[in-house]
């Protein structure tokens, strides 16, 4: 099983999640997250004065999927968060070593 963390634009959150439908994923966790990458920040004007935003707002997405799920799973998310601008985002991918869904006890890959 692995763990894939995607962190996108928030106004491709709604493509992301539907396409991830489409291929059967069936639970994912979203976090409001804010940082920076290449990009390092912004300057913005508000009420004639000018400020820097130093942390972009990013939301993140949390998958645990199956080994032969992984590369599918991967590909739908850039295809749904690709803007071909800065600040596309990132995916990361580990391992995980077990899991067990609380309510019943099932492990591993029974309980994702």
């Amino acid at each position: 099983m692995r763990k894939i963390e995607a962190i996108i634009k928030p106004f491709k959150l709604d493509e992301v999640r539907e396409a991830l439908d489409e291929i059967g994923v069936s639970g994912l966790t979203i976090t409001e997250v804010k940082g920076f990458g290449r990009q390092k920040g912004h300057t913005e004007l508000y009420r004639g004065a000018e400020y820097v935003v130093d942390f972009i707002p990013k939301v993140k997405i949390e998958i645990v999927v199956a080994e032969d799920f992984v590369d599918s799973t991967i590909e739908t998310i850039v295809k749904a968060a690709h803007t071909g601008k800065i600040g596309d985002g990132k995916i990361f991918v580990t391992r995980i070593e077990q899991v067990v869904r609380v309510r019943t006890g099932e492990t591993n890959e029974a309980a994702i």
